[in-house]
């Protein structure tokens, strides 16, 4: 992991922080107007005094490619309220107003293109979004947003995949690089989001590799839903992002105790991560 300074990039000064901590950087992720605007303002502030590390603000798209049912479902009731592109900025704003915690937005590449790279960056770093994730933009195709994105100081995160080549990696973690402010998300399967059961076999070997080709830190996302899953990732990876589980808890619990359904289950995710960082 890059050395901190001062002026250290607020999403490696997260992981820097937790590694510190000897705990693995927790990435909640929340969807812009769901189940309500109101309620996911109040979730993501609520998360990041609850000990997120990172906040993941979604926005919701027509045709999410790499989402599954349960953020596809809260992305189209989001939609069917109101919520834009504009919307999930001015939002992002009001929650970067009131949480220090980093916040990064995960949008598809659509919106951000006919919204305009530079005055999109622009709003974004205007609203505190500290980087970016835009998982339908292979690095190859992304040199003007990378651009745009380093002039507003913000990460453009990029996906590495299980079935991206040692030759793909490297390609990737360089583009990652070029600004040197976020990390590498790593996709822990082959297919969309959602909560699974169970981990697959071949995470540890598929991060090692990240490992041995990048300078970023590494998040896990995808599938990860339970305590042990944290703890796995926390022996191998930098960061663990939550989202499909986080989702389905909030669903479940009653309207008014929705947001401290998302605490509990992100307290609980916490506690299994505590002491279990390796800080070699």
């Amino acid at each position: 992991m890059p050395e901190t300074t001062p002026h250290t990039a607020p999403i490696l000064a997260a992981f820097a922080r937790a590694k510190a901590a000897a705990h693995v950087a927790l990435i909640p992720y929340v969807m812009a107007g769901y189940p309500d605007l109101e309620t996911s303002e109040a979730l993501a502030v609520a998360l990041g005094e609850a000990g997120a590390d990172i906040l993941e603000l979604g926005v919701p798209f027509s045709d999410p490619q790499a989402d599954g049912a349960t953020i596809q479902a809260a992305g189209q009731c989001a939609l069917d309220q109101g919520m834009t592109l504009v919307g999930a900025l001015a939002l992002a704003g009001r929650i970067t107003a009131w949480s220090a915690t980093p916040l990064v937005l995960m949008t598809y590449y659509n919106p951000i293109f006919s919204y305009g790279l530079a005055r999109f960056c622009q709003a974004a770093a205007a609203a505190g979004v500290a980087g970016l994730i835009v998982p339908d933009l292979p690095p190859e195709e992304a040199t003007l947003l990378r651009e745009a994105a380093k002039s507003g100081e913000l990460a453009l995160v990029f996906l590495v995949a299980p079935t991206s080549t040692d030759a793909r990696i490297e390609r990737i973690a360089q583009a990652a690089e070029a600004n040197g402010r976020g990390f590498l998300y790593c996709v822990s399967l082959s297919g969309v989001t959602g909560a699974r059961d169970h981990l697959p076999e071949h995470l540890a070997a598929f991060v090692a590799r990240v490992r041995a080709r990048a300078r970023l830190p590494l998040a896990v996302g995808f599938g990860v839903s339970r305590a042990e899953h944290v703890a796995e990732i926390a022996r191998i990876a930098d960061g663990a992002v939550v989202a499909s589980a986080l989702l389905n808890a909030v669903d479940a619990a009653p309207p008014t105790q929705r947001v401290q359904a998302a605490v509990d289950f992100l307290r609980g995710l916490r506690e299994s991560g505590e002491g279990a960082v390796d800080l070699d």
